[in-house]
């Protein structure tokens, strides 16, 4: 299916935050998706699954998520600075504001004309999957994709302590989560914990474990697996695909 593009901005706390939007381009109402990237925001690599995801028939809505410390169209190289930037970034950022960046992504995408309000979903990796995790606290979301989703267990988000592992509870969509057996950041224990939590709360989810390392999703690092990759997103786009016929 061919998309269209374009960036929309939205005032969250007196900052403009630019969101990027890739919509299918035949005329139609269409499942509506938050799509959070990692602490690198928008690059080529995230846009183009923000593109790919798009055309499977989804209205994907992508916010700069450092609106409030980066320039508008501000793209984070992915090297050792870039991470130290990133990081911080996330670190100087309230928890209360990623919420509220939520909120308007979600509130934009139920009043946009090509998407069915009733159909709304959330997609991220790393700082995202936490991100794409907390959105799903949302009533609207139906369902929410985590891919290899960071400090979860431990709270580790932005300023403070994220109460993220403590609310599993309110989520009432359905749960896909896409983890690394190789990666650091999300060690055995972690993935424990996680699973546990929300097989406790008695949520729909599925889990995929892949022989791949931290961020193996992104195609432009040296740790990207071309044959995890593909079947992980073989794996999302059913799974978004059955709740959202």
């Amino acid at each position: 299916m061919q998309i269209t593009k374009r960036n929309v901005e939205l005032r969250v706390d007196d900052s403009l935050m630019r969101v990027y939007v890739a919509s299918p381009k035949p005329a139609g109402t269409y499942p509506g998706i938050l799509f959070y990237s990692d602490i690198y925001q928008l690059g080529s690599p995230m846009i183009r699954l923000v593109n790919y995801l798009a055309g499977f028939g989804y209205v994907v809505a992508a916010p700069e998520i450092f609106h409030r410390l980066e320039p508008i169209g501000a793209v984070i190289e992915p090297d050792d600075l870039g991470r130290m930037r990133g990081n911080d970034d996330a670190r100087r950022t309230a928890i209360a504001e990623y919420d509220a960046d939520c909120r308007a992504v979600i509130d934009f995408l139920k009043t946009d004309a090509a998407v069915n309000p009733d159909k709304i979903g959330t997609l991220g990796f790393c700082i995202g999957g936490h991100l794409s995790f907390r959105a799903a606290f949302k009533p609207e979301i139906k369902a929410a994709v985590c891919c290899y989703p960071t400090g979860i267990p431990s709270g580790k988000l932005g300023q403070g302590i994220a109460d993220t592992i403590h609310r599993v509870n309110e989520i009432k969509g359905e749960l896909l989560l896409i983890l690394g057996t190789l990666d650091p950041h999300i060690p055995e224990s972690d993935r424990h914990t996680l699973i546990k939590a929300i097989t406790e709360a008695n949520i729909h989810h599925q889990v995929f474990l892949y022989e791949a390392e931290h961020t193996f999703m992104r195609d432009d690092g040296y740790r990207y697996d071309a044959v995890a990759a593909t079947s992980a997103w073989s794996e999302i786009t059913t799974f978004l695909a059955k709740i959202f016929p």
